[in-house]
């Protein structure tokens, strides 16, 4: 057995900052909670290449002491708890002195700083825990650190860095989150020498919401006011009609901390019962006021979750608030106005097992066999001059035609019509024309045997039958004309033909449709531009993930910009699209992506297909002319791909006349 050592100072270093500092996004948050700790009122973020080469965090706080500054880069070095029963009485946003010492072991930092009394400032640099010069100049008050080359002495981790559009929307969302936290402070984001976005310190929630969201987002919040005596719940929820698909943008912050609380997103959720759509949830930007005795922040290595003493006074402090709000607002009313009675929905048939439904239609004669059925024009027969029967074999003119009726007329028989002298028999023999001798070029006459040119063909070789090529194209098929008759309940298309109803469900119907049209890209042919663009705010996972599939996006029809993350801007989306709410089309698009990130599964890209088919298509209950209806009959009758929704429904059902008659005791 090897003998136990110590590990050598750097390489402790290393493994304690591989739990603190995962990407650029986890030195910005320690380094933007540290300048809200140092009571900054501007901070200015600014990254280039996604972070991975350049970061640089600027504050006006407190600033630093000459002296104190190589003391901050120690491990568990802090001025903000000293006794142990400070950790029970956290207050402050970090705590552990952890963060700059281990973003010092994998990057070069450099930081200027000065405290407002003083004369001149500080500079000090640090490289991988190798100490520098700490050298006075001149600089602003409060504190900027400069980080570049993350993780330049740490390979392995350079190769798990994704993308830097990846990384930068990370990091953009985590000061994102900070700046919802704390609106009295003034934040300005900048990435790769452009800002992003900024707001203005004031310290009105709803202003940072509308400046970081977006103004769509923020008209549809509604303000949360409650106390109770421990806890205090205040923010903004959004409109239950304007839920989303995920529980992305549920923001929950705990004595101005975010985190990730399960506990929180349940009672947010038990507060919308019965107002939203299942697998729709809820919005928010909640504050709660706990007292610091009753939470744990010391559970998370990056302090995103968090414990509390009394979980159940939390929750019913949050339910409670945002029930008020909504009640307040009279949504909950509205939507019980609406309420459809039940006994609207008991009215299906009382014996539905009677009706025999086949997936495929059948004829109610039998079809007779391809050589027995006449055709129009009549068929040629090609023969050897040997085998032509004499003229006097010719059938009477009379019988002759009725052979060669028209094939629509024959077929809708069934039968075949034979000569009329003709007796019935079991075979009886097949009659033959005599046609004239057709007269053949020169060049394509049948040389003698003896003055063949081929080595291998004889002169009975050109007595054979032409060459599909030269004969008469067949007659193609007619297709089957679909009648439609109506519309029952507002979802149901009726449609006659031949012997046979055929039952629609047409917004299954429509949506297979669509989906189809999706998947071959034939949808693309019918892109529209926008003339206003439609602005989508996402997260940063789901724009990246729209960004990196912007090719297959295309090909569908949608154009996107991203030139203003992480709001997504429509440009051009198909033509079925237009009448529905685009911003809620492409928010599901968004989150489909985000599941597969750049290579999407099938059943992933599958799923996006079938949510976009399912918004865009004809709903049970909407209005459509008889027009409308009688082209999509066709189109799904004519279709065979299309007898199931992309969910797996059946798109229509077929009950024949024969079914029909037997019901009504017509037939035994």
């Amino acid at each position: 057995m090897p003998h136990i050592t110590v590990l050598q100072k750097e390489i402790s270093e290393l493994i304690a900052a591989g739990e603190v500092i995962e990407r650029p996004a986890s030195v910005i948050k320690e380094l933007v909670e540290n300048a809200i700790d140092a009571g900054a009122s501007h901070i200015t973020v600014e990254i280039k290449h996604g972070g991975t080469t350049y970061m640089r965090i600027v504050d006006d706080g407190c600033g630093m002491a000459p002296e104190d500054v190589p003391t901050a880069f120690l491990r568990h070095a802090t001025s903000k708890i000293s006794t142990k029963e400070d950790l029970d009485q956290i207050g402050t946003l970090g705590f552990r002195g952890e963060a700059l010492a281990s973003i010092a072991a994998v990057a070069k930092v450099t930081v200027l700083t000065k405290r407002k009394g003083d004369a001149y400032g500080s500079s000090y640099t640090i490289a991988g825990s190798s100490e520098g010069t700490l050298e006075q100049t001149g600089c602003p008050d409060g504190t900027t650190l400069i980080i570049r080359d993350l993780f330049f002495n740490v390979p392995v981790r350079q190769k798990f860095m994704k993308r830097d559009v990846t990384e930068a929307n990370a990091v953009s969302q985590i000061v994102q989150k900070i700046a919802l936290s704390h609106p009295e402070i003034a934040f300005r984001m900048i990435r790769d020498n452009r800002t992003e976005f900024r707001t203005d310190g004031s310290g009105d929630l709803y202003g940072a919401i509308y400046a970081i969201c977006g103004k769509e987002f923020a008209h549809d919040m509604i303000p949360v006011e409650y106390e109770d005596g421990m806890n205090h719940v205040t923010g903004y929820v959004g409109k239950p009609l304007y839920s989303r698909s995920n529980r992305t943008f549920q923001n929950f912050f705990i004595n101005g901390r975010y985190v990730r609380s399960r506990a929180c997103s349940v009672a947010l959720e038990n507060a919308y019962q019965n107002l939203i759509m299942v697998g729709k949830f809820p919005t928010c930007v909640l504050m709660l006021t706990v007292p610091p005795s009753q939470v744990d922040v010391n559970i998370h290595p990056a302090k995103a979750e968090v414990r509390f003493s009394n979980e159940k006074a939390v929750m019913d402090s949050l339910y409670f608030g945002v029930k008020n709000a909504l009640m307040k607002n009279g949504l909950i009313y509205e939507f019980q106005m609406e309420r459809v009675p039940q006994k609207d929905w008991t009215a299906p048939v009382e014996e539905p097992q009677q009706f025999t439904q086949p997936t495929l239609p059948e004829p109610t004669a039998p079809v007779p066999a391809i050589p027995e059925m006449p055709a129009e024009p009549e068929p040629e027969v090609f023969l050897p001059p040997e085998l032509i029967p004499p003229a006097k074999t010719t059938v009477p003119a009379e019988s002759s035609r009725q052979v060669v009726a028209p094939l629509a007329t024959a077929a809708a028989a069934y039968t075949v019509r034979m000569p009329a002298e003709s007796k019935p028999e079991p075979k009886p023999p097949l009659e033959l024309t005599r046609r004239e001798p057709v007269s053949v070029p020169a060049q394509l006459a049948a040389p003698d045997a003896e003055e063949s040119p081929y080595q291998f063909l004889s002169a009975k070789a050109f007595q054979r039958r032409p060459e599909p090529e030269q004969l008469p194209p067949p007659k193609a098929e007619a297709p089957e004309k679909v009648r439609v008759i109506g519309e029952i309940f507002q979802n149901y298309i009726l449609a006659e033909l031949d012997d046979r109803l055929l039952i629609f469900d047409k917004h299954a119907a429509h949506e297979r449709v669509i989906f189809e049209r999706l998947k071959s890209g034939a949808s693309r042919q019918t892109s529209q531009m926008l003339l206003r663009e439609s602005e989508t705010l996402l997260s940063m996972d789901e724009f990246s993930a729209v960004q990196e599939n912007l090719e297959r996006l295309e090909a569908m029809g949608f154009q996107f910009d991203c030139s203003d993350p992480p709001r997504l801007r429509a440009k051009a989306v198909p033509s079925f699209v237009l009448d529905l709410n685009i911003d809620e089309v492409v928010t599901e698009i968004a989150h489909n992506l985000a599941l597969g990130k750049s290579d999407p599964q099938v059943h992933t890209f599958q799923d996006m297909l079938h949510t976009i088919a399912c918004k865009s298509a004809i709903r049970s209950g909407d209005h459509s002319t008889l027009e409308e209806l009688q082209q999509l009959a066709q189109e799904v009758w004519d279709n065979e791909a299309i007898r199931h929704c992309p969910h797996g429904r059946p798109v229509l059902f077929v009950i024949r006349k024969y079914d029909l008659e037997k019901q009504f005791r017509r037939r035994v």
